[in-house]
């Protein structure tokens, strides 16, 4: 179930309006588009790294799990916010269903919106790409034997896969809601056209 004021955010499409594409692609927030990347791009480099840096398993176990962990929660609770405007969650109810809430920024008095091009790209990049990394380690992991590591990259396509999910089903939501409003609008026109008064049933 999503929420009704849910804006659909553009992934890579253009200003349409030449004169507002200079603050379109300006990032406004350096440090969550900063953060956006670091975390998930750290894992998969302490991932590849971590044979040559140090011979503990545990230890890059438990960072690469923590770098996941941090990843999920600022991606989830901050960056998805500040940069698209998007924020999603799950939340069971007494009868124990579950039910997705999500929340999306309102468009501005001006009619715009307060989230640039550039943070946009940055934002979905690197939520889609980064996943489709780490299950490309999953299949890596799995047909060369590597046993110890399938917990680890199974996490992080577990902690990554689920914010891609949220996500998309944030912006899908939007766009079926946005789909069934012009349906059921066009659908009550044409029955208003069709039992007018001047109209006549051909059958």
């Amino acid at each position: 179930d999503s929420g009704d004021d849910i804006e659909d955010v553009s992934l890579f499409d253009a200003d349409d309006n030449v004169s507002r594409r200079s603050k379109k692609t300006k990032i406004r927030h350096p440090v969550a588009s900063f953060f956006h990347l670091f975390f998930r791009v750290s894992a998969i480099v302490v991932y590849l790294l971590c044979e040559l840096l140090t011979s503990s398993f545990i230890a890059c176990m438990v960072t690469i799990i923590l770098l996941l962990s941090c990843d999920f929660w600022a991606v989830k609770n901050v960056t998805g916010r500040l940069m698209v405007g998007l924020r999603w969650w799950n939340q069971v109810d007494d009868d124990g269903r579950s039910h997705w809430v999500f929340e999306a920024r309102k468009v501005s008095a001006q009619g715009s919106k307060t989230s640039s091009e550039a943070e946009s790209r940055i934002f979905w990049l690197g939520l889609i790409t980064c996943p489709v990394i780490w299950v490309i380690f999953a299949f890596s992991a799995l047909f060369s034997f590597k046993v110890k590591w399938l917990a680890v990259v199974v996490m992080g396509v577990a902690l990554q896969g689920a914010n891609l999910y949220g996500y998309i089903r944030c912006k899908v939501g939007s766009r079926k809601n946005l789909t069934s409003m012009a349906t059921s609008y066009l659908g009550k026109q044409f029955l208003r056209q069709v039992r007018g008064p001047g109209s006549s049933n051909p059958l």
